[in-house]
């Protein structure tokens, strides 16, 4: 069993992820989707988080020498610390904004100058935080070696961001390995499936289609 598979598996047992798509859930966006996914759940299960960090530490070697983690805030940051940790190498972390009060940090931690970072993130949708976090980095004259995530949503816009970004992106897992690993283990039906694949093709316009028309 690949790596994608293994960790999609280990998402859904743990309910790390949930599908639903007879009763959508609402992202902060406002977005409906038949899918919501809190990969934080998955620190709560030592098994699984020994897992995914040691499969993020395998999948770093595929960005060259790293000197350095960066987490995302906030999601980002305790799966960071935990791979820089099992790499042995310097950890930090990037707010969205600066803080508001102190030395008004935006990075937090110690960065030696001309060290390789690569920026760990839990879920990708379109790649908009994770590349706020990799320019921010760029903005203080660091080198970012990429983005390495647990899961992505496998849309067009985020390959398309991160191509724009000129930023090497890889997730341990992904939405096709999920519904694959989801259907085979019975977790879906075969109806549930289509619809699912449905809104991975069009997650905009996904809900007013298949419930409002």
């Amino acid at each position: 069993m690949n790596t994608e598979t293994i960790i999609a598996r280990k998402l859904l047992q743990i309910n790390a992820i949930k599908l639903n798509p007879q009763n959508p859930f609402t992202w902060a966006s406002g977005m409906r989707s038949p899918i919501y996914c809190d990969n934080r759940i998955s620190l709560s299960y030592p098994e699984v988080r020994t897992e995914i960090k040691k499969a993020m530490a395998d999948a770093s070697k595929m960005f060259g020498t790293i000197d350095m983690v960066a987490g995302v805030a906030t999601a980002g940051i305790a799966h960071g610390a935990l791979v820089a940790d099992y790499l042995n190498v310097p950890f930090c972390y990037v707010r969205s904004t600066p803080k508001g009060h102190g030395r008004q940090n935006q990075i937090e931690g110690e960065i030696q100058k001309g060290s390789k970072i690569l920026v760990i993130e839990d879920l990708i949708s379109t790649g908009g935080s994770s590349i706020e976090v990799v320019e921010i980095l760029r903005n203080e004259g660091h080198e970012v070696s990429g983005v390495l995530a647990i899961f992505d949503y496998g849309f067009e816009k985020a390959k398309e961001n991160f191509r724009n970004c000129g930023c090497k992106f890889i997730s341990l897992s992904n939405y096709s390995a999920l519904i694959n690993e989801a259907r085979a283990t019975n977790y879906i039906s075969e109806a549930e499936e289509k619809v699912l694949s449905l809104w991975n093709n069009d997650p905009q316009n996904w809900y007013t289609n298949h419930f409002e028309s």
